[in-house]
């Protein structure tokens, strides 16, 4: 993003860049930048909260004024809790003769539309895979882990942003049933933790790995720490 700010700019277009990691920031140096201390994926600070978003907002365009490259830290840190646990109750089994992780997805849909009626579909699915077929990339990664080639699963795009549809789904599903916003990483932490569907996207992976595929495509099926 800071090349892009760098050839906008070149352009006559102002830019301004706010980042979460300071020393990517810093390398990067884009022409105009504000550090936000704050978790990945939160680039403005608190959900729900547009006071502070504002104020955040606020202090990155005044950063237009700089007739040379400028980079500013924003005064307020906040830290993601790594030991929240996101207490959300799964729906219990409908359709016996369906997989678990299948059989709950779908019962996870009503809390899925519920929270984006409420909050819009920000985080949810539908980059590759919309929220009316999550079932079937949940199938197919059970398939995989099963040990059949990715490639003749039936993933419906590559692996890694199918995933990350998965992911936003559950996601936005647990908005819907928890009674606050939950810390940055408590929503994909219960994914993986404690949901049927995570089992079987770490199953799909650990078998990519194992069958030799390439980096790219099964690592990056889940955060880093993974």
């Amino acid at each position: 993003m800071s090349t892009l700010a760098h050839v906008f700019e070149a352009e006559g277009l102002a830019t301004i860049a706010l980042g979460s990691q300071r020393n990517q920031i810093e390398a990067t140096a884009p022409p105009r930048g504000l550090w936000c201390d704050f978790p990945l994926g939160r680039p403005l600070g608190k959900p729900a909260d547009p006071a502070f978003q504002h104020h955040v907002l606020e202090q990155a365009f005044s950063l237009l004024a700089a007739t040379g490259p400028v980079f500013e830290v924003f005064p307020e840190s906040i830290e993601d809790d790594p030991s929240e646990v996101l207490a959300c109750p799964l729906p219990p089994r409908h359709d016996p003769e369906a997989h678990p992780a299948v059989d709950e997805a779908r019962g996870l849909r009503p809390a899925y539309d519920r929270a984006v009626a409420t909050f819009g579909n920000r985080t949810g699915a539908g980059r590759v895979v919309d929220a009316d077929h999550i079932t079937d990339a949940i199938e197919a990664f059970i398939r995989i882990a099963e040990g059949v080639p990715w490639k003749e699963a039936g993933v419906p795009g590559i692996p890694a942003r199918v995933s990350q549809d998965l992911r936003g789904y559950y996601e936005t599903a647990a908005i819907g049933l928890a009674d606050h916003v939950p810390g940055a990483w408590a929503g994909t932490r219960w994914f993986f933790d404690h949901t049927e569907a995570g089992k079987v996207v770490l199953a799909a992976r650990s078998v990519m790995r194992d069958a030799g595929e390439k980096h790219p495509v099964w690592f990056y099926m889940t955060p880093g720490d993974r």
